[in-house]
This record gives structure tokens, C-alpha cells and sequence, in this order.
């Protein structure tokens, strides 16, 4: 792609004029490459946008289902920080079938606070807010 061809359309979503620009390889006019910056294409902008439109929705599924009692904080805290059980078992240093316990309501309120500030640490958040899915 030549370096006048770069897309730069404008994001309409999130953090919009904010958000982090992504850095493509381009030819310049005598045929060499370099890099530059792109805000993104149209095309590329709205599927980030239905996506992360989708991680919305599934957090906002996630906070019923703590609200309900059907899992533990954790769970919601674990998507929230878009992460999965092997990464989060990695992050506080356990097992994975121990962390997938933990996601039970009635084993997480029995939880030590040295416990609960592994998972505090691994989402970077305070036991109190942890406890608290508001």
C-alpha cells in the first residue's frame, strides 16, 4: 500500500478520537517502506464496534447471573477482564479445576482475603470492589 492510501477513518465508538492508532507498513514514492499510522477503514471500525458492542452484553448477562447467586464474582471479573480460566488459573498461581471452584457462589463467600487478594491483584482491583459487583 502506497503511504497515500492509508485509511483514516474516524471511530465512532468507545474511546473514538482517543483510541489507539495501528501502525502499517507502507511503500513511499521512491518504493521503500516505512511505517505509519492508520485510524482504520470504515469496514475494520465497525466490526470492532459489534464487537466490543457483544463484550458489553455479555457483561451486562454475566452481573445478572452474580446478582442471581448462579456464579461468584469472579466469573464476571474474568470476562470483564477478557480472560479465560487456564490465564486466570496462571495469573493467581493455581490450579484450574481450584479457580473453576472458586466460581461457585458458596465456595467463593468462603474464601480467605489472602485468597481473594490473588484474584484482587490478578483483575487490579481492591477485595472490596471484588466482593461488589455492582
Amino acid at each position: 500500500m502506497n503511504i497515500n492510501e492509508v485509511p483514516q477513518d474516524k471511530k465512532n465508538f468507545k474511546d473514538g478520537d482517543k483510541a489507539p492508532k495501528k501502525v502499517m507498513y507502507v511503500t513511499t514514492q521512491d518504493g521503500s517502506y516505512t511505517q505509519t499510522q492508520s485510524a482504520g477503514w470504515e469496514a475494520e471500525n465497525l466490526a470492532l464496534e459489534q464487537a466490543w458492542e457483544e463484550i458489553e452484553t455479555q457483561l451486562q448477562e454475566e452481573k445478572i447471573l452474580v446478582q442471581e447467586n448462579k456464579v461468584s464474582p469472579i466469573s464476571y471479573y474474568m470476562k470483564k477482564n477478557r480472560m479465560d480460566l487456564p490465564i486466570l488459573a496462571s495469573y493467581v498461581s493455581m490450579w484450574q479445576w481450584r479457580v473453576k471452584r472458586h466460581l461457585k457462589p458458596t465456595v467463593f463467600k468462603s474464601l480467605s482475603d489472602s485468597i481473594l487478594k490473588k484474584y484482587a491483584d490478578a483483575f487490579n482491583i481492591s477485595i472490596e470492589v471484588l466482593k461488589n459487583v455492582d
